[in-house]
C-alpha cells in the first residue's frame, strides 16, 4: 500500500522532518503548516481528554525550525472545571525553536437571545470543482479579481483583491490520520499568505498565528478566506474567516514581518503546485 505524503516521521521518541516539510522560504527550514500541525497534534493528544475541547491556540514561530530531530516537551498550565490551558515547546538540539499556547473548553449550554453575524458568508468552491475526498488534494485558490475562477494556479490570482483558498492538506505524521483540530492548524496557517498576498507575490512572513473556533470543522476541506491586511513600515497583520461546507467555523489572526528580499512570486507559487501535483 502507498503512504500518503506527511511533514514528519516518528523517530526515537521525537519527529524528524520530511521532504514535505520545507519552506518555500528557504530549503533548509520548516514551513510553517507542517510547525502548527504538529502542534496542535501534540495539545490535543494530551489536553483533550475528560470532554474539553480546544476553542484557541497561538502558535508562535519566532525562530527558523530546521531540519533537524524534534522534541515536542509539554506543561499543563491550568487545569479549572471549564478552562483548561496548556503550553508546548518546538526543541531542536537544546534550543526552542518554536512554541504553542491552547486553550480548552468545555461545552456546555447557549445562553438565550440572537448576536451579530458575518452578512455575507465565504463560499466553498462548487462539489464538481473540488468533490469531496479523504486523500490530500492539491490547492484551491481564489480572488475577487478572479470571482468565478477556482484553481491551483495562483498567478490566475495575481491581483490586489481579496483572496481565499480551499484545502485538503497532506498528514502531519506519516501513517496517522488528521483530527479535525490539526488539520485546522495546518490550512489555518494559509491565513498568513491569503492576507499577505498582493499583486506583486508575498512579501511577508508571518511571525504567530492565532486560531480561534467555535467547532471543529466537518468534512476534509477546510477554506481561509481574507477579511483584513494591516501594515505599514514592514509590519503587517492580517485576520481570515474559517469555514467548511456548513460555514464560517473560526478565526485566524497572523502577524507578519516584511521579507522583502525573499519576495515570493505567484511563479514560484506555481512551481510549487505543479510539484505536488
Amino acid at each position: 500500500m502507498v503512504e500518503l505524503p506527511a511533514y514528519f516521521d516518528e523517530v526515537d521518541g521525537g519527529f524528524e522532518p520530511t521532504a514535505f516539510a520545507a519552506s518555500q522560504w528557504s530549503s533548509a527550514q520548516l514551513v510553517g503548516p507542517a510547525l502548527c500541525g504538529l502542534m496542535a497534534r501534540e495539545l490535543e493528544r494530551e489536553h483533550a481528554t475528560d470532554g474539553f475541547v480546544p476553542v484557541r491556540l497561538t502558535v508562535d514561530m519566532f525562530s527558523a525550525a530546521r531540519f533537524e530531530h524534534t522534541t515536542t516537551p509539554m506543561v499543563r498550565v491550568r487545569d479549572g472545571k471549564r478552562i483548561r490551558v496548556a503550553d508546548v515547546m518546538v526543541m531542536q538540539g537544546g534550543t526552542m525553536a518554536a512554541r504553542a499556547s491552547a486553550v480548552l473548553l468545555r461545552p456546555s449550554e447557549q445562553p438565550p437571545g440572537e448576536l451579530w453575524q458575518r452578512e455575507f458568508e465565504p463560499r466553498p468552491p462548487a462539489l464538481d470543482i473540488a468533490p469531496p475526498s479523504p486523500l490530500p488534494q492539491i490547492p484551491l485558490f481564489n480572488s475577487d479579481g478572479n470571482p468565478g475562477q477556482w484553481s491551483s494556479v495562483p498567478t490566475e490570482h495575481e491581483n490586489a483583491t481579496r483572496k481565499r483558498t480551499w484545502q485538503n492538506p497532506i498528514r502531519v505524521i506519516t501513517g496517522e490520520e488528521l483530527s479535525p483540530f490539526t488539520r485546522t492548524a495546518v490550512v489555518g496557517e494559509a491565513a498568513s499568505m491569503m492576507t499577505n498576498w498582493g499583486d506583486a507575490g508575498i512579501g511577508f512572513i508571518n511571525t504567530d498565528m492565532t486560531l480561534a473556533l467555535s467547532r471543529m470543522p466537518q468534512g476534509y476541506e477546510i477554506g481561509v478566506e481574507a477579511d483584513s491586511h494591516f501594515s505599514e513600515r514592514g509590519m503587517a497583520v492580517g485576520v481570515a474567516t474559517l469555514f467548511d461546507r456548513l460555514g464560517p467555523f473560526g478565526s485566524a489572526m497572523v502577524t507578519s514581518v516584511s521579507n522583502a528580499a525573499r519576495q515570493i512570486s505567484s511563479a514560484q507559487l506555481d512551481a510549487v503546485m505543479i510539484a505536488r501535483s
